[in-house]
């Protein structure tokens, strides 16, 4: 197996078709993935939010990945850098699974963050992937709750 290496802007657009095509439940139209690839690849610039750590192939693509964003929250005796981490994307080709790319892509990511002091780390999983991430010291939390919510149009119509 390759060895994860720490990904750059360049890799954005291979990132994101890695999260379209494995994670989202309709693969992004052409528009959405140029415009998620550009805010990666700021994103994934040394000064941004955005750490991932990715497994080549031998045909320029990528295999694998482990996407997270980092962002502060206040600090506290478990938190005492004020650091956490959404782990926002780890998907790997279907035709790449089973040996063991994501488990080695999210666990140099998890301790890279750890490294810059990270201490909480989130992530929503499917049952699929339940058992990596278990494997890895995540639990869950019945409490965690999630919405979405989109502002009103400015003309005042709903679609």
């Amino acid at each position: 197996m390759t060895q994860p290496r720490l990904a750059t802007p360049a890799d954005a657009a291979e990132i994101s078709r890695l999260r379209s095509e494995n994670i989202l439940s309709e693969p992004l139209d052409p528009l959405w993935l140029d415009r998620c690839t550009d805010q990666l690849a700021e994103r994934l610039a040394p000064e941004g939010d955005a750490r991932a750590y990715v497994i080549d192939t031998s045909d320029g693509r990528l295999a694998s990945c482990a996407l997270g964003l980092v962002h502060k929250v206040l600090p506290a005796p478990k938190y005492p850098k004020g650091l956490a981490v959404r782990i926002h994307a780890v998907a790997t080709d279907p035709d790449r699974r089973r040996r063991g790319h994501a488990k080695a892509a999210l666990t140099a990511l998890l301790d890279h963050l750890e490294a810059e002091g990270v201490t909480l780390y989130e992530l929503y999983a499917n049952e699929g992937s339940t058992p990596l991430y278990e494997g890895l010291g995540f639990t869950s939390d019945r409490m965690l709750m999630r919405m979405t919510r989109f502002a009103a149009p400015l003309d005042g119509r709903t679609s």
